[in-house]
């Protein structure tokens, strides 16, 4: 780690109700002692029950951002979310291409309440261009499926979804498989010839509104710190554990994570 606070940034979207996008991002970065920075990509009408809006910024807007933040506080590590057009996910590749930034890829679709985040010409630049630059790509089963034309009902099809997607370029792959049935949430973590799970048991609630965003900004902090990848993951499941179990209870609809929950700091790679 550099002699400095490490610092990350998020390259996503804003939720203006907190719970995912750039604000739970940002409040996830704190929890594990980082400083956050954030580009944002686009603006969103959303609650706990509904999108009612999505629009997208100019990507050369974008493409100014990326370029101020990284020239006066370059990040330790960086993060995507929603990136919403073509134009935007060629803006981030361009900047992740000209950096060695380790780069965390959240392939946002779909939001909670099943709202298109991103078109599907941009889901394909998102694969080509972006996905060989990333340090590991964090999709969840429905992400995983649109990006390989794979059906995952089960472990055996999370494997090869996950090593179908390391064959497109991605250096490693967490496939997320809390969509999936049964009594325990099961990732896959798939990293060079190493494959490795993560088990936690399953919480029975409907307050799991930033899940993805949260597990793609913490494994970002663990990189910022300069921690193992497969440390950066296991810390992440279970910040996202922790904050699921004891959330607050926000909203009437999919509410949002305790992300007042500590983030892990013992010692260790």
């Amino acid at each position: 780690m550099k002699n400095r606070w490490p610092v990350a940034l998020t390259i996503a979207g804003s939720d203006p109700s907190g719970g995912a996008g750039l604000q739970a991002d940002l409040k996830t970065f704190h929890q594990f002692g980082i400083y956050g920075q954030a580009v944002v990509t686009l603006a969103t009408v959303q609650n706990t029950r509904r999108v009612s809006d999505v629009r997208p910024l100019d990507a050369e807007f974008v493409a100014r951002q990326l370029e101020a933040v990284s020239e006066d506080i370059p990040p330790d590590a960086a993060k995507t979310g929603a990136l919403g057009t073509v134009d935007i996910v060629e803006a981030a590749a361009a900047w992740a291409a000209e950096t060695e930034t380790p780069l965390v890829v959240d392939p946002v679709m779909v939001s909670k309440h099943g709202a298109e985040l991103i078109p599907r010409d941009a889901q394909t630049a998102l694969a080509e261009r972006l996905l060989p630059l990333a340090r590991i790509v964090t999709p969840n089963v429905p992400e995983a499926e649109r990006l390989t034309g794979l059906p995952i009902k089960n472990e055996e099809d999370m494997l090869a979804a996950a090593e179908r997607i390391r064959e497109m370029g991605a250096r490693a792959v967490l496939l997320k498989g809390g969509h999936l049935d049964g009594p325990e949430a099961i990732d896959l973590l798939l990293d060079g010839g190493r494959t490795s799970e993560f088990r936690a048991q399953r919480v029975g609630t409907q307050h799991t509104h930033g899940t993805g965003c949260v597990t793609a900004a913490a494994i970002t902090s663990g990189l910022a710190l300069g921690r193992s990848l497969e440390r950066s993951v296991r810390d992440a499941k279970q910040f996202v554990l922790s904050a699921i179990e004891s959330a607050p209870g926000l909203g009437s609809g999919s509410g949002p994570l305790n992300l007042f929950t500590a983030g892990p700091s013992e010692p260790g790679t």
